[in-house]
């Protein structure tokens, strides 16, 4: 059964970098294992777009007994994003200047934001240094801004699938699925608890399109040649949009996807390059040869701007949502680069086993 997340309140006004103010917020995160008398044990896990804090069930591949982050060796922190709708302040908190949901009104956080509120998180903890800190995608954005803000906290990060400045396309992905929600018209219907349904569900079935990859579908939804309809593939994309409609907030969804167009570390930092050269911990970044969304240019980009950086590509039939399938492999490559500094961390070659997947689960699938 799922462990309930910790809840920490902040009870006063928490400045947000587009100019305005939330009242108060809250923060839920998940710890597991415990901080070593030296305080050099922290692992801290940042979760992706529709991620949760509860790091051992969606990144059980790297978090748990027995594997790469023990909790027996670990104190391992993983805090759900201002925005979301696992517990820390977002569109469904209520907002305490008039007793209301915030809804549509729920203001603009950026992955800045984000940042700020682990900040004030790590400090409640007590935690003066991390040794590890990891994420992917949305989650590698948030390391990433966090080590360059304080570059004296971290001893190591781990970027997967990630960028240091969201681009034009990944944008236009997030704007298509944004429209899709704007154009379901009880999505102004607060008090329906359907309203904007089959909005987020269309824009979840477009998301799916950049997480995975042409032989992805290739292998898992190809049906029988002489099939006319009611395809594989149509029913999958039914399936995930409404999937995720049963597990998340469609305010949080346009929350969220608005924070992650924000991401850039060279705002009004002097440009990414400069950014970059902020970062003082061992990183290694590792890119998805097959990602669509975030191209193995952008990884590139991270580790030729970080002084020393490790860069590696995995090739998986995946694509994006490969930083959450190939925990295996990752996991090789984290303990090469953590426990054998002066070993080159390579993904190659390509793994040598035929892909069948056609029944198996993806990232946050029931089997199918």
């Amino acid at each position: 059964m799922a462990e309930s997340p910790k809840l920490w309140k902040l009870a006063q006004a928490f400045h947000l970098e587009c100019g305005t103010t939330l009242p108060e917020i809250e923060i839920a995160y998940h710890t597991y294992g415990q901080l070593s008398p030296t305080g050099d044990n922290v692992v801290w896990v940042c979760h992706a777009l529709t991620g949760n804090s509860e790091a051992a069930d969606w990144w059980d591949g790297l978090v748990g007994v027995g594997k790469l982050f023990d909790p027996e060796n670990y104190f391992i922190i993983c805090a759900n994003m201002l925005g979301s709708c696992y517990g820390s302040t977002g569109p469904l908190s209520i907002n305490p200047l008039n007793g209301k949901a915030y809804g549509h009104n729920f203001p603009l956080v950026t992955v800045r934001d984000m940042v700020a509120a682990h900040e004030l998180l790590r400090e409640e903890l007590g935690i003066q240094k991390i040794h590890v800190a990891l994420g992917g995608s949305m989650g590698g954005q948030q390391v990433l801004e966090w080590g360059i803000q304080k570059p004296d906290l971290f001893e190591h990060l781990v970027l997967l699938a990630t960028n240091a400045l969201h681009s034009p396309w990944g944008i236009a992905f997030n704007e298509s699925q944004r429209m899709a929600i704007y154009a379901d018209s009880t999505l102004l219907e607060e008090s329906n608890p359907e309203a904007g349904k089959k909005g987020l569900e269309t824009a979840r079935s477009i998301a799916m399109l950049s997480y995975r990859s042409y032989d992805t579908y290739q292998l898992s939804q190809t049906d029988d040649a002489d099939k006319l309809e009611d395809f594989r593939a149509s029913s999958y994309q039914r399936y995930q949009g409404l999937k995720l409609w049963r597990r998340f907030n469609v305010f949080s969804y346009l929350a969220l996807s608005r924070a992650m167009d924000s991401h850039n570390v060279g705002r009004s930092r002097g440009g990414v390059e400069k950014a970059l050269q902020a970062v003082k911990a061992k990183t290694l970044v590792i890119g998805i040869a097959t990602d669509i969304l975030f191209p193995i240019r952008e990884q590139e980009q991270i580790a030729k701007g970080i002084t020393g950086a490790q860069y590696t590509v995995l090739e998986s039939i995946f694509g994006h949502d490969g930083f959450l399938v190939e925990f295996q492999r990752i996991e090789t490559l984290i303990r090469l680069f953590l426990f054998s500094p002066e070993a080159k961390v390579d993904a190659s070659p390509r793994p040598s086993q035929a892909w069948t997947v056609s029944n198996v689960a993806l990232p946050g699938s029931e089997k199918f």
